[in-house]
């Protein structure tokens, strides 16, 4: 009987991560729920809940060995209710990882550590790259982080007075506020505040001319990566002289690809940091 009912709610599991069902008990922390990824354990209540726009995790992946996941960061503490029957933690963690592998995901590595019983899995979904750890021991305490991986938006760009500075203490300016949809050459809306510090420069100096230099990361090929870099340095000049009025002799437009990283491609954080613009003076 016991062996079907595991069976049962392994099989629920699984479709409530297909399909996005979440339980819900009386003593949940305050609108909290549970991810669309999973339900929870039988008799479990959600005691705290964290729900991070953009925060990161440590997720290990093999013996001693972790790697650092940025993005939208989520964090479920479950605990028993009273009467109910208790879990070990191996149940907790074999529950989680098969549920997981029944939807589509991979357990990438598990683990035991002062009897608590650990596995992380990695689930692609809509092009969207989602990481959880369940951590889950045998006490009616178990633990599940989430982050569904992305780029820190840039809310915050160099203001003209900045880029001014740069330009005259090191012949250039790094401008990260202007954003592009992967592969795209085509600027974002979100782009705009960058956008008028850039032209804010020009017209505070009538006499500057710019090198407007496209830079990438280094996936995909060489060829590509300078094309795509061209175009979005175009874009940048044209969107300067159509909509702020920028004489078009001010501003030539280059493509450096790859080849000028400032970071390491080896990290999401370097590949992101090398993923700019840069005025540089003629």
């Amino acid at each position: 009987m016991k062996r079907l009912l595991s069976k049962l709610f392994l099989l629920f599991l699984a479709v409530a991560v297909q399909y996005g069902w979440a339980a819900s008990d009386p003593r949940d922390y305050q609108n909290s729920k549970d991810p669309a990824l999973f339900t929870r354990m039988p008799g479990f209540y959600l005691s705290s809940f964290e729900d991070v726009d953009f925060g990161n995790y440590a997720f290990t992946v093999a013996k001693g060995k972790k790697l650092n996941i940025e993005g939208h960061y989520l964090y479920y503490d479950y605990y028993l209710n009273d009467g109910s029957n208790q879990p070990s933690g191996m149940q907790i963690a074999r529950n989680y990882s098969n549920a997981a592998k029944m939807a589509g995901g991979k357990v990438i590595y598990s683990f035991e550590d002062g009897g608590t019983q650990f596995a992380t899995m990695k689930f692609t979904r809509g092009g969207t790259e989602t990481w959880a750890e369940i951590e889950g021991a045998g006490n009616g305490i178990y633990k599940l982080r989430i982050v569904e991986k992305k780029v820190m938006n840039q809310a915050v760009v160099a203001d003209a007075n900045s880029l001014a500075t740069g330009i005259k203490d090191t012949g250039k300016a790094a401008v990260y506020g202007i954003l592009f949809d992967n592969d795209k050459a085509e600027i974002k809306p979100e782009s705009q505040a960058a956008m008028d510090e850039i032209a804010k420069l020009l017209k505070g100096d009538p006499s500057l001319k710019l090198y407007v230099v496209g830079h990438t990361d280094n996936a995909g090929g060489f060829d590509h990566n300078i094309t795509l870099s061209n175009a979005r340095a175009a874009a940048v000049v044209a969107a300067l002289t159509a909509q702020y009025r920028i004489a078009r002799a001010r501003l030539t437009p280059f493509g450096d690809g790859p080849t000028a990283p400032v970071a390491s491609n080896a990290t999401e954080d370097g590949r992101a940091r090398n993923r700019r613009v840069e005025l540089v003076a003629q």
